[in-house]
């Protein structure tokens, strides 16, 4: 939290350290609003700054403060994060924006006149895909595995650890270390400032922060010779080509996709066609309301035909 805190103008993080510490290690997000109440929830509960009952009201001055503490007060320095929507700062954690945005010649220039931050907490749970890990490994080889979830379910908290138990190899299991090669075109995964990866892979995983899903699959396996490549949220025509690519190209891959269950991706056609012919040998289903990254189902693909084996 203490990267968060940073970023927060003195009179929020103030209120913030009031909050028991229970309460902080389990915060999950912080949302502030211009106008509104700040909002800091764990998986559990939202809780209101300072209460329910006096609620602290966040203001344009303090918008204006924290883009300046996010910019280190050099806005110039954010102008690309600013066209994504979204910031990431040390620690990996990520500052989500919203307000008034700015076109040039129909594509986003930037965001002006800030009225929401949206700040997800990074934390690194360690050991999380360790109970899943004999189940995901098969003769030899990691299996092609899609984990399906809806949004803060931890996708991306298992991919995470999923990429670090490949790395490190597993001895207790005596499954050897893989190069991995991690697209994270959102600064989730590995959560990158500057290039360098925020949280602990080991020593044998390669990145490429900010590069768009489909063209970072291509040009991680011509360039880095990777045995298995870890990607985030899946779901565009292009997405589909390139993991088909990836394939064929002997890479195992492990990737992540937004849904309730198997059935409701199945109705997305980027999936469902790499899960008609075959390419997931693994299934994960995650928990909607516990904890991130619990696994609500793991499902055994038929490889030929793509459904599940009785």
């Amino acid at each position: 939290m203490k990267e968060i805190l940073h970023v927060l103008p003195e009179n929020i993080r103030s209120l913030t350290l009031r909050l028991p510490k229970e309460v902080l290690d389990d915060v999950e997000e912080i949302r502030l609003r211009v106008n509104r109440a700040i909002e800091v929830r764990t998986y559990k509960k939202t809780f209101i700054l300072p209460n329910e009952t006096s609620p602290f009201i966040f203001s344009e001055k303090d918008s204006v403060l924290m883009l300046s503490l996010l910019s280190k007060h050099s806005v110039y320095r954010l102008e690309e994060e600013l066209k994504r929507g979204y910031i990431t700062i040390s620690g990996g954690h990520r500052v989500g924006i919203a307000g008034r945005v700015v076109m040039e010649k129909g594509e986003v220039k930037g965001i002006r006149d800030i009225s929401s931050f949206n700040i997800r907490v990074a934390r690194q749970k360690k050991g999380v895909a360790k109970p899943y890990l004999t189940h995901l490994y098969h003769s030899g080889n990691w299996c092609h595995t899609l984990i399906i979830g809806p949004p803060k379910t931890g996708k991306t908290t298992l991919l995470r650890d999923l990429a670090r138990e490949m790395s490190l190899g597993v001895k207790e299991y005596r499954i050897p270390s893989k190069n991995v090669g991690i697209i994270d075109e959102r600064s989730e995964i590995a959560g990158s400032v500057k290039g360098v990866p925020q949280h602990d892979f080991g020593v044998k995983v390669d990145i490429l922060d900010s590069c768009p899903k489909a063209e970072g699959l291509m040009m991680m396996i011509r360039s880095m010779s990777p045995e298995v490549l870890v990607v985030d949220e899946i779901g565009r025509r292009e997405d589909g080509e390139a993991v088909m690519e990836a394939v064929h190209a002997g890479v195992t891959i492990f990737a992540s996709v937004h849904g309730a269950d198997l059935d409701d991706v199945k109705l997305r056609p980027t999936i469902a066609s790499l899960l008609d012919q075959g390419i997931f040998q693994r299934v994960i289903e995650l928990h909607p309301h516990t904890r991130k990254g619990t696994v609500r189902r793991l499902q055994q693909m038929k490889r030929n035909v793509g459904v599940m084996k009785a």
